[in-house]
């Protein structure tokens, strides 16, 4: 018998009157986020909810989130979170795939108009019974949106209390999408034993105070956000102050204000910090406070390490692992060397192994693609057998993604396989492009991509946002990169930009790129 709701419960009932949540100027103790979970619960039975139904949640990092997804939980229903940037058809898409009955969904701004698309998506979806609009402002007394109900409202005169339903540890929690690189996205069925395991031990890799603060800019709606921080933060009893869109000026300001001592990011959020202009009051104020930085979500180039080190005085512990996942498969642990690059070694209770195209097992160093077995691996896709069963097999998950292995044990990512680049017959990693560009002074950020070439197959191309101030042409860097690389890695093709496309996660999108 296991519900993963237990964490709200048991952190309600020996800290009821801390600071769960910190939004804005709102203050919501582990107490009170526990009552209204409860209210979600009641309020899902009362309008015919079964165990092991969907119910769907779309909302940025705010006070709902926790509120409705231990709510969901409690009741028994599978949780499944929507991105935020989901356009109408999308929405459509997963709540019919995911065969949800009900959404929860905030109504959104307009620049990010999410209960707009979130209604569309509803009414597309005849399964979905059920559209509960999350208010922006939480004294509004009409939803605004036409046809929908107001989620306070929809709470009158639910009961403060509910027993959660017993489910146990091999039914699914969450149905969590994955971002659908290829093809349709998938839906990934994490258990309840997958969730609260991978909290726990993620809970063990880094240390802890009597009471941590956490910063939570990764989006809950990902795997990453909802287990390494979400719930490894509430099981720690740990105050979480929420960020619903990352912006380096205003995560500085907090990292500042609530004295955050554990902070964990995507790479690109470290850059952004390593970059920024910060005064040389707040370095300091964050350098006394920041005690755990931790990176995921994608590989961490070697020159944020040291610009983090270099500003902040901090260690950043990298991590790997995917929605599959749960997601944490392997870690840089502190007690044992940590190596730069590196995403560690696997994590307790699970195994990672280099494989070829065939399953086959690649020994010593490789390259060889990544498969883990462990308590974190997912019980399949949803209602898709033929994906399941070509991505597991005898336990063993494969990832897509191409590592090296050193002889202590420890793995470093070559790149995703799909991103490898095959130039006149040689491969080329983008990531190791990547790392070399980024050394040069003028290089702040680098993505590396392989565009279609008429003789060669593909060819390399870098997209290039410049240190400011920076003075460099095309011409000069492709002549800089032809002294570092061997004739058929260095990109022929630069373009600077001010920007670069990444998810909602903050990961680099690379297919936009290509």
């Amino acid at each position: 018998m296991l519900n993963l709701s237990v964490l709200i419960e048991d952190a309600a009932r020996e800290t009821p009157d801390r600071d769960a949540v910190v939004f804005g100027e709102m203050r919501l103790s582990y107490a009170f986020i526990n009552t209204v979970a409860n209210q979600v619960a009641n309020l899902l039975v009362a309008r015919g909810i079964q165990p092991g139904d969907k119910v769907a949640i779309s909302s940025p990092n705010l006070p709902y989130f926790p509120m409705v997804y231990f709510g969901i939980l409690k009741a028994g229903a599978v949780v499944v979170p929507l991105n935020v940037l989901l356009k109408p058809r999308e929405v459509a898409y997963h709540l019919a795939d995911s065969d949800a009955k009900a959404l929860f969904c905030f109504e959104g701004t307009p620049e990010l108009p999410i209960g707009e698309a979130g209604y569309a998506g509803f009414k597309e979806a005849a399964d979905c019974e059920h559209f509960f609009l999350l208010p922006a402002n939480p004294a509004a007394t009409e939803p605004a949106i036409e046809g929908a109900e107001l989620f306070w409202a929809a709470l009158a005169g639910q009961a403060s209390t509910f027993e959660p339903v017993i489910t146990e540890a091999t039914d699914t929690a969450v149905v969590l999408y994955t971002s659908g690189t290829t093809g349709q996205p998938k839906g990934a069925e994490l258990t309840h034993g997958n969730m609260m395991m991978n909290a726990m031990v993620a809970d063990g890799l880094f240390e802890k105070s009597l009471h941590d603060t956490f910063l939570v800019a990764l989006p809950l709606f990902h795997i990453f956000g909802q287990t390494c921080v979400m719930n490894v933060g509430i099981y720690r009893r740990a105050t979480l102050v929420l960020v619903p869109r990352f912006e380096v000026k205003a995560a500085v300001e907090l990292l500042v204000k609530e004295k955050v001592n554990v902070f964990a990011g995507v790479p690109t959020m470290w850059w952004a910090l390593t970059a920024d202009d910060t005064s040389a009051d707040d370095v300091a104020a964050i350098t006394e406070n920041l005690r755990v930085a931790v990176s995921g979500g994608a590989a961490l180039p070697l020159e944020v390490i040291k610009g983090v080190k270099a500003k902040f005085g901090a260690d950043i512990l990298e991590g790997y692992g995917l929605s599959e996942t749960s997601p944490v498969a392997a870690f840089n642990r502190p007690d044992r060397e940590t190596k730069a690059g590196s995403i560690g070694l696997p994590v307790w209770g699970v195994e990672l192994r280099l494989i070829d195209d065939d399953w086959k097992t690649i020994e010593g160093e490789g390259p060889g693609e990544i498969a883990i077995r462990g308590h974190n691996i997912m019980k399949g896709y949803y209602n898709r057998p033929e994906a399941t069963a070509d991505a597991i097999k005898d336990g063993w998950f494969r990832t897509g993604d191409l590592a090296k292995r050193d002889d202590e044990g420890y793995y470093y990512i070559v790149d995703r396989s799909k991103d490898m680049i095959i130039r006149g017959g040689y491969n080329v990693y983008p990531r190791e492009i990547e790392e070399i560009l980024m050394t040069h002074p003028a290089v702040s950020l680098a993505a590396v991509v392989g565009v279609a070439h008429d003789s060669h197959g593909e060819e390399v191309k870098a997209y290039i946002i410049k240190t400011p101030g920076a003075e460099i042409t095309e011409a000069e860097l492709i002549a800089w990169g032809k002294e570092q690389f061997a004739n058929y890695k260095y990109p022929r093709i630069v373009e600077f930009r001010d920007a670069l496309p990444m998810t909602a996660t903050g990961k680099i999108l690379k297919r936009e790129l290509r």
